[in-house]
């Protein structure tokens, strides 16, 4: 029988580093672009993000604190998510740096710009697949005792697909060749897929 370190997170984890998002890993990373009203661009990674819907296709992102790219979203219902990969690993770690709302991190981090077909906001042209989206819902989250908290999920539906052919062997995508990356939990620590394994359901009885 393994002997267990519990803890409850409101007393403190005892540990020299919080565990949580070790333990909830790997995470996908939705790289941000946004556009404000005046035309600003904002391009920004969140490791809370993930796919929760496909009919219609949903995706979710949490800001812990409001971020320019919450406010950017609000403004113009519309925003895009670029998939983070190994080669362009070190651009998206420069769009992570707090700067002021009139920074354009596609400059700064020396990222070329592609147009959206359907919505007033910027892809990350060297990123093998994005979704264009439209915002859907943005929800002040709380905890168990109804008090909200400074974290904001923003929901949009995915009304445009991009995907890089050279990524696509007999009508699938390939993870390895796009070399996705994840959040892996402590600071710096991130993964590539690199293997996939198959494993069917079940049969329905």
């Amino acid at each position: 029988m393994p002997q267990f370190h519990s803890y409850n997170p409101a007393e403190g984890h005892r540990l020299p580093h919080d565990p949580l998002k070790a333990i909830v890993a790997p995470r996908p990373i939705g790289w941000i672009g946004s556009v404000d009203k005046h035309g600003h661009k904002n391009l920004a990674p969140y490791s809370f993000f993930n796919m929760i819907s496909t009919k219609p296709p949903l995706v979710m992102f949490a800001s812990e604190g409001k971020k320019d790219s919450l406010y950017n979203i609000q403004q113009t219902q519309v925003f895009t998510c670029n998939l983070a990969t190994q080669p362009l690993a070190q651009a998206m770690s420069q769009t992570s740096a707090v700067v002021g709302q009139e920074v354009d991190e596609f400059v700064m981090a020396e990222l070329e710009t592609a147009a959206s077909d359907l919505i007033n906001a910027p892809r990350v042209a060297a990123s093998p697949a994005s979704f264009e989206c439209r915002l859907v819902e943005v929800k002040q989250l709380q905890d168990m005792a109804g008090k909200l908290i400074d974290s904001h999920m923003v929901i949009g539906q995915i009304v445009r697909v991009h995907i890089d052919n050279r990524c696509l062997v007999d009508g699938r995508f390939e993870l390895s060749l796009a070399q996705t990356i994840a959040r892996a939990g402590y600071r710096g620590d991130y993964v590539k897929a690199n293997q996939v394994f198959e494993m069917l359901r079940p049969k329905s009885r």
